[in-house]
């Protein structure tokens, strides 16, 4: 996450410690990567270039772009590879500083030239042996996502969707398209080869799933509160990038909404989860689920009641049910750190306490966690017992669930039966009456969900062209 102005000056007037460290423009590499190294180590930490003096004197340094390349390079001579924020270029009376962040809860213990370190006070000291395997058990999980992927080349990477990630990237000077993948820990050196990670190919592969079997999502949305026989389901594979976004449209297309005209008959609608909530613990799940288990993927799970995101792998390092909304810990940091190049930043940073405000703010209950047998659940529950917002009726608006007289409908469906079945209402629809009920739907797909409930025996098309409106068919009208 980006620092402010404020920040900035708050941490140079609170002067060095254990958490932040400075220097001058000029300094050695292997110095810089002992601090990186021992604040990885430990809780994370700020480092600042271009300060310098105990009271933090603002020199600034002279060429940004090689300063945050030396910070890179000193990153990559860490082992394993330290993946880190892009540094931050900020002017500060008229200077530029360069501010590099290590995060909170990284997953290795890092070490340079075979001396693992640690930070006391504003000393880099060396790991004692106890203090060495203790930290070995908190993180002792292997770094799936750097290792080289078997029977793999450069070719299998897709360089277009490479091209376009690195040039939305600024501050990382003249690098190629392949040294940011270095830096990103998405390429390593094999034998002499520049040979794909197993992050690469997840984040930018041709074909992923051809080396990682499991890495995809499935989504599906069931009518009741168990799995039945009626439901929706979409398999989403390729790039983990491209995953995450055809679910987010999975969720915009069947969470439901739910509709009040107020005084001034303003149309408000909100879906039965916040949707920031959803793609956070979405976002999550592919980020963080364990790779190595390559029998499933992640899970999402829509009921009437409930929505479940499930991922392989249990929860890593020291994070547990108890302090997880307090803890820090990426399993995946190469990938984390990639997918927030991306713009996904937002989701990614939120955390659990955001969910759970979230939640709170549309007065639903917080989420729930529960770990699985080799995986880990989070489940949002909606306002099923409670009142729910609806169109203005003397009756009640009959309650759909993706299902209406036993055929499946979608959300936008499920609109128009709402709409006719209102009390004092039309009972025609229009296509237009349609549009304005689902504004940001391509006339399209409107067109083609009018149709497919005439398909379905739902809905009878009345009239042609611009004068074509829909009803109920006889039989339904009959039954009623």
């Amino acid at each position: 996450m980006s620092t402010t102005i404020d920040e900035l000056w708050h941490l140079i007037k609170n002067g060095r410690n254990h958490r932040t460290e400075w220097f001058s423009e000029q300094l050695a590499t292997d110095m810089l990567a002992e601090t990186l190294v021992a604040m990885a180590n430990g809780h994370g930490g700020t480092v600042l270039l271009g300060v310098t003096g105990h009271n933090g004197n603002i020199v600034g340094v002279r060429d940004p772009g090689e300063a945050v390349d030396t910070v890179l390079q000193a990153a990559l001579s860490i082992e394993p590879q330290l993946i880190v924020p892009l540094p931050q270029i900020v002017r500060l009376s008229g200077k530029s500083v360069i501010i590099v962040q290590i995060p909170v809860g990284m997953p290795h213990v890092y070490a340079l030239k075979g001396h693992y370190l640690q930070r006391q006070g504003l000393d880099n000291t060396p790991l004692n042996p106890a203090n060495l395997r203790r930290l070995i058990v908190e993180r002792g999980e292997a770094s799936f996502e750097n290792e080289v992927v078997p029977d793999t080349t450069v070719s299998d990477l897709d360089w277009e969707k490479v091209k376009i990630y690195a040039s939305s990237l600024s501050g990382m000077g003249e690098s190629t398209p392949e040294k940011i993948l270095i830096k990103r820990g998405c390429l390593r050196e094999q034998d002499g080869t520049l040979k794909p990670t197993y992050a690469g190919i997840l984040l930018f592969g041709k074909e992923p799933q051809r080396f990682v079997r499991g890495a995809d999502i499935t989504a599906a949305r069931f009518a009741t509160e168990t799995m039945s026989d009626t439901f929706i389901r979409q398999d989403m594979s390729g790039t983990l990038p491209d995953q995450i976004r055809r679910a987010e449209t999975f969720l915009v297309d069947h969470l439901r909404k739910g509709v009040q005209l107020g005084s001034t008959m303003a149309r408000a609608e909100n879906f039965e989860y916040p949707m920031e909530a959803a793609r956070e613990l979405l976002v999550n799940a592919v980020a963080h689920r364990d790779y190595r288990i390559n029998g499933d993927g992640v899970r999402l799970f829509i009921f009437s009641n409930r929505m479940e995101v499930t991922s392989p792998g249990r929860l890593p390092g020291p994070v547990t049910i108890a302090n997880i909304k307090d803890e820090r810990f990426s399993r995946n940091p190469a990938i984390v750190q990639v997918l927030s190049d991306m713009g996904f930043i937002e989701r990614l940073g939120y955390g659990v306490d955001r969910v759970i405000d979230l939640m709170q703010q549309q007065q639903l209950s917080a989420p729930e966690f529960e770990e699985t047998g080799g995986g880990f659940r989070v489940i949002l529950r909606n306002a099923d017992t409670k009142a729910k917002p609806q169109m203005p009726t003397a009756k009640p608006a009959p309650q759909l669930n993706g299902v209406y007289r036993g055929v499946e409908i979608n959300p936008r469906q499920e609109e128009a039966i709402l709409y006719l079945n209102r009390e004092g209402g039309s009972k025609r629809i229009t296509n237009s009456d349609l549009q304005s009920l689902c504004p940001d739907v391509h006339p399209e797909t409107i067109r083609r969900d009018l149709a497919d409930l005439v398909t379905k025996n739902i809905l009878r098309k009345m009239g042609q062209k611009r004068g074509s409106y829909y009803v109920f068919t006889p039989e339904l009208i009959e039954s009623e």
